[in-house]
Formats: structure tokens, C-alpha cells, sequence
């Protein structure tokens, strides 16, 4: 038991570090952020509060407005695309392919890339002048059109095909780990009873992928709040304020117009938004782990 004790208090030491950054970095620079959301705060921190004065013009700035516009549009696409795609990646992969290693590699490769990358890839591809658009009127179609990216109204959807192109693999790597722990003998069932194969993906497997599924769209929401490098590098937030975000927002006023308590404003909403997305899990979660321990 003393053996016991002293490797416990060894543990503990050698996580006083990471206990040091975690409340004094992450926990410290979160707190002194949002008492700067309260000051007239510019190009240096100031300590003359205001109120609520700067999240009153944060929601009265049009650009913020249409960032949080643009987010959810983003957000929601991106989310569900991503979790149907793959989804039907997983559902292809399971049913044990020739060269599945390989495939599994190419559809997750996308993800292992930084959106930045991801970003001009698809900035050149949709590019009017030498992608997808040019492409194809070199084939002798001179009629085809396919300028999203230089469009206010469509502009946003050419985030929405870059993020879906990058996230689908990593709901496809988690859907098909859960899909590779479900029982064969509920395949053999359905075999037996003669359901087709398409029927028990979405009557029997689907249903038992809430957990997965469930930390997908966790990890693919926070992605979101802070979707940042990918819009910089695809549209710089073009054309006009089409494809503005929140975080950009926020690094434009705290970098370029030098305006420290309306960007710390912005980054409160967003942590708040953050704490908004990850609560109901964890507590569906922690949940679901004392029903499980009272059934024991």
C-alpha cells in the first residue's frame, strides 16, 4: 500500500506541469481575455471598464453579424455532410473490401492536411481562371460556369465542399471503429431473417453509433467555432463579407484594426459557444456512465 501511495504522489508530481499550464496559461489568459471584453481596451489593455458596452457593438457591427451568419450556414453543412459522408464511407469500408487499408489511407489523407493546404488547394481548383471552371472549357464546353468562389451568394458553399473534403475521413476512421465492435451475430440475424444490407445499416447499426457519432459532431463543432486558416486561405474572407467568421473577426480587430476590447468581446462569445457545445455532451456522457454503473 506505501508502494501504492509514493508511485501516486510521483504521478501527481510529474503532472504539476501540466496542472501549472492548464490553470495559469489556458484558464489564466481565458479569464484576463474576458475582463478585457468589459474595458475600452485598444491597442494596449486598459483598465477602465465600460459594461457590456463592447458586446453592444460587437452585436450592432454588421460584419460580426454576418460572420455569425456565415458560421451557421457553414456549421450546419459541414456537421451534417460530414457525418452522411462518412458515414457511407464507413458503411462502404465495412463490408470488408479488396485493398480496404488503402482506401482507408486516401479518404483520411485529406485530414492529416492543415487547412491552410486544404485552403489553396481548393483555391486553385476553384479559381475561374485555372481550375474546375477553365477545365472544362478547354473540353470545348465554353458555356460552363462554375464560379462560385467569386460569388457573394455562393462563396460560402466553397468552405462548406473544402471542410467537407478534409473532415469526412475522420468521421469515417470513428463510424467504422464502432461499426467494427458491433456483433457479427446481429449480421447473421439479418442474414438469416433475409433483410437487405442498406435496412440494417440504417435500422440495427446506425442506432448503435450514438456514441460515436455523437463525438464526431462534438469534434467537428468545435472545428467550426474556430474555423479560421481555411477561410484565409480559400476566400480571405471574400468576396466582400460572403464568407467572413468569427474568428477572423476577431483577428482582424485585434491585429489590424488594433481594437483589443471588441475582439476579446468576440473571443468571450466564442468560448461561451465552446462551453455551449462540449457541456451537453459531457454530461450525456457522464450520464450514460452512472446508468451503466447502477445497472451493475
Amino acid at each position: 500500500m506505501a508502494q501504492m501511495r509514493k508511485r501516486s504522489r510521483t504521478a501527481s508530481y510529474a503532472l504539476l506541469p501540466t496542472w501549472f499550464a492548464a490553470i495559469f496559461v489556458y484558464i489564466g489568459t481565458m479569464v484576463w481575455s474576458i475582463r478585457l471584453s468589459f474595458t475600452d481596451s485598444t491597442v494596449f489593455p486598459s483598465s477602465n471598464y465600460v459594461g457590456l458596452a463592447q458586446y453592444a457593438r460587437l452585436f450592432r457591427n454588421s460584419r460580426w453579424l454576418a460572420s455569425l451568419e456565415n458560421v451557421v450556414i457553414f456549421g450546419v453543412l459541414y456537421v451534417i455532410g460530414c457525418l452522411v459522408l462518412g458515414f457511407l464511407l464507413a458503411a462502404s469500408l465495412d463490408r470488408k473490401v479488396r485493398f480496404e487499408s488503402m482506401f482507408r489511407t486516401i479518404f483520411l489523407y485529406p485530414y492529416a492536411m492543415s487547412f491552410v493546404v486544404t485552403g489553396l488547394i481548393w483555391q486553385w481548383m476553384l479559381n475561374p481562371t485555372l481550375g474546375i471552371q477553365a477545365f472544362v472549357r478547354s473540353l470545348g464546353w465554353t458555356s460552363f460556369v462554375f464560379d462560385w468562389i467569386v460569388s457573394r451568394d455562393m462563396a460560402i458553399y466553397t468552405i462548406v465542399l473544402a471542410g467537407l473534403w478534409q473532415g469526412a475521413g475522420l468521421v469515417m476512421v470513428i463510424t467504422l471503429a464502432g461499426m467494427r465492435g458491433i456483433s457479427e451475430e446481429q449480421w447473421k440475424a439479418a442474414q438469416i431473417d433475409g433483410i437487405p444490407v442498406w435496412r440494417v445499416y440504417v435500422s440495427i447499426i446506425l442506432p448503435q453509433l450514438g456514441p460515436a457519432l455523437a463525438a464526431a459532431s462534438m469534434l467537428l463543432g468545435m472545428g467550426v467555432i474556430k474555423t479560421y486558416d481555411l477561410v484565409v486561405a480559400l476566400t480571405g474572407g471574400g468576396p466582400g463579407s460572403a464568407t467572413e467568421v468569427p474568428a477572423k473577426f476577431i483577428m482582424d480587430n485585434l491585429f489590424e484594426r488594433q481594437n483589443l476590447g471588441l475582439a476579446s468581446a468576440g473571443a468571450t462569445v466564442l468560448v461561451l459557444s465552446v462551453l455551449m457545445a462540449v457541456v451537453p455532451f459531457r454530461y450525456a456522457v457522464h450520464m450514460q456512465s452512472r446508468r451503466k454503473g447502477a445497472q451493475r
